[in-house]
């Protein structure tokens, strides 16, 4: 069973996101919970596995940027 992601503060919400990387739903969620002055960043579909984990790092560290204050 997921958890309601309605409950969770935005906080959690990424911390569960970057835990369960495959749960498109979490993704989706905070996805939505963007401010709307929010700068976009947009990853095209990986073409490797290496492509894929760049993608991933590069979005860890964005989002740990992010709760840094950067």
């Amino acid at each position: 069973m997921k958890p309601d992601f309605d409950k969770m503060s935005k906080p959690e919400l990424r911390t569960y996101v970057l835990a369960h990387r495959d749960d498109l739903d979490a993704l989706d969620a905070l996805y939505h919970r963007r401010t709307p002055d929010a700068e976009a960043v947009w990853f095209h579909p990986p073409k490797t596995q290496e492509e894929e984990q760049q993608q991933f790092e590069l979005f860890k560290r964005l989002i740990s940027e992010k709760e840094g204050g950067s």
